[in-house]
């Protein structure tokens, strides 16, 4: 799968064709901006929001496995990715990889599931992103405040990111700000909410403190060639630098033997089905209620990063 031009991994060209294919859908109502009706508009939105995603999940991988092979070309698609996405790419840095990922469902884990404790399931899923945005955003500016002084290359990226991010939601605002209400806010609203809602799927009710039971997995091969093979996860935490298009194999070979049967899904929409409609009960991957511990403050893992 190596080896194509510029990218490291010419399963990438699927990375670059869909986010120009973000940038078509959403440039495009802009330019019809006087003869759109109504239903047009209504599914101009919902494709750049599903696109603006789609972008988050790409967010995601890349930060993990840059796509280029030269540093240079990294840093510009990072801040492409950041229009596409409405935040600056490099904050993903250290909400995800560095307390998610190195403190999974424990205190300095800024986004772990125990903290959504409503007795309706489906209000944990769907406010999953209100309940983590305040304290996401509190390390987040403690991490680029850290790196003003220990890492100056990676804070002129973050700044640069959201200079150019925060400069054209200003001036498309200006420009039109109804339509930059539909193109360009809600879908960005909607692809924050969705890439931080994707942890409670994964992580709730599972054991972090196991080898392999510690994420739930979605193989179904639709929703997997979508989402560049992002049901895989217990194969992303087992080897987090592993490029999304090998996560299938890795899956297969090193967790599908030794994982809890309950934890392979085939479909993500019967899960969310079964847990939060019908019966609609929050439970563990063992089938029992899941229990909480009680409430406890994030502890610090900036100072540690």
């Amino acid at each position: 799968m190596k080896n194509i031009a510029m990218l490291k991994y010419k399963a990438d060209v699927k990375t670059i064709a869909v986010v120009t294919l973000y940038f078509a859908m959403a440039i495009l109502p802009w330019l019809h901006r006087n003869t759109l009706l109504p239903w047009h508009i209504a599914i101009f939105v919902a494709i750049n929001c599903f696109l603006s995603f789609t972008c988050a999940v790409i967010v995601h991988n890349t930060i993990h496995v840059p796509i280029f092979k030269t540093p240079f070309l990294n840093k510009v698609f990072q801040v492409i990715l950041s229009i596409t996405y409405g935040h600056p790419v490099s904050a993903y840095l250290p909400g995800h990889n560095l307390s998610h990922h190195r403190y999974m469902q424990t205190p300095k884990d800024a986004i772990r599931t125990s903290k959504a404790r409503f007795s309706f399931n489906i209000l944990n899923q769907l406010l999953f992103f209100y309940i983590m945005s305040g304290d996401i955003i509190s390390a987040e500016i403690r991490y680029v405040k850290k790196m003003l002084v220990h890492n100056r290359t990676w804070f002129w990226q973050y700044m640069f990111e959201l200079i150019v991010v925060v400069g054209i939601k200003i001036a498309l605002l200006l420009v039109d700000w109804k339509w930059c209400l539909y193109f360009v806010f809600i879908p960005h609203h909607y692809a924050a909410w969705g890439i931080v809602g994707t942890n409670y799927f994964q992580h709730d009710g599972c054991d972090e403190t196991h080898p392999y039971n510690h994420s739930r997995n979605f193989t179904g091969k639709l929703f997997n060639n979508i989402m560049f093979n992002n049901g895989y996860h217990g194969a992303h935490h087992a080897n987090p630098g592993l490029h999304w298009s090998l996560s299938p194999q890795f899956h297969q070979e090193n967790i599908q033997p030794f994982i809890h049967p309950s934890l392979n899904r085939t479909s993500l929409v019967a899960y969310l089905w079964q847990v939060h409609i019908y019966p609609g009960k929050r439970i563990d991957y063992l089938g029992n209620p899941v229990s909480l511990a009680d409430p406890v403050a994030d502890e610090d893992w900036v100072s540690l990063a």
